[in-house]
């Protein structure tokens, strides 16, 4: 009798236990799916492609018309951020002749898939140089990307830094963009992040967290003193020159 009542609550208890984990995983993903959505000045970008071809597959791909490029861009999105929240930035780089990839994360956490870099350097093999960069958490993932990866000569950080020391002593180019009304970020672990030697900071004055990419204000944030476009474009001005100089 005894042994039939313990078997029973031992029952209850892994039920109970399988019905928390399934309700926390449905949870999550509920959450992971709720991500910000691009402001009709990112949807527009795909309606205007006289400079840029825009083409989405596995990948959000910006090739310049013009001229072949020989230097390429791979992007990580901020977390719960959509990938195509960040084709202005994207586009007004292939404009100066680069090839530039946004990498579309499960669930829109590029935690989950880090390395996946990888799979557009392989598919995009005529890109003799290549640099990388990431938005907020996005950036932190790129970075260690970039610390393992000796075809990786540049990095941009958009509010962002790396999770450790990971980039010190590394030979790579590095710059880190923020906005000086940043309210997401942590602005002390953005300034006194540990990069390569070849590092710059440049600040985007009046500009906040989520206007590297257009989805509209986010959660925490403070507000904007400039312009979406004016913060963008300043991000723009200081990415093309890393890439200039790699």
């Amino acid at each position: 009798m005894k042994e039939k009542r313990n078997k029973k609550i031992l029952k209850n208890i892994i039920i109970s236990i399988f019905i928390i984990v399934a309700v926390a995983i449905v949870a999550f993903i509920i959450w992971a799916k709720d991500s910000y959505k691009p402001a009709e000045e990112a949807k527009s970008v795909f309606n205007n492609q006289d400079i840029v071809e825009v083409t989405i597959d596995e990948f959000i791909t910006f090739t310049p018309k013009d001229s072949k490029a020989n230097k390429g861009f791979i992007f990580y999105p901020g977390g719960k951020v959509d990938p195509e929240a960040y084709s202005v930035l994207a586009q007004g780089i292939a404009e100066k002749g680069y090839l530039v990839v946004i990498v579309p994360m499960p669930l829109d956490l590029a935690v989950l898939s880090p390395n996946k870099a990888s799979e557009v350097i392989e598919k995009y093999s005529y890109i003799d140089t290549w640099a990388i960069g990431g938005h907020s958490l996005g950036g932190v993932m790129a970075s260690k990307f970039a610390s393992e990866n000796d075809k990786i000569k540049g990095l941009a950080l958009y509010a962002s830094y790396p999770s450790g020391d990971e980039l010190k002593g590394k030979n790579i180019e590095v710059i880190s963009i923020y906005g000086s009304n940043d309210g997401v970020a942590d602005l002390e672990k953005v300034k006194s992040a540990q990069l390569s030697d070849k590092s710059s900071y440049f600040e985007i004055e009046g500009g906040n967290h989520a206007q590297f990419g257009n989805y509209g204000p986010q959660e925490g944030d403070n507000n904007a003193s400039i312009s979406p476009s004016e913060q963008v474009n300043e991000a723009i001005k200081y990415t093309v020159k890393m890439l200039e100089e790699i």
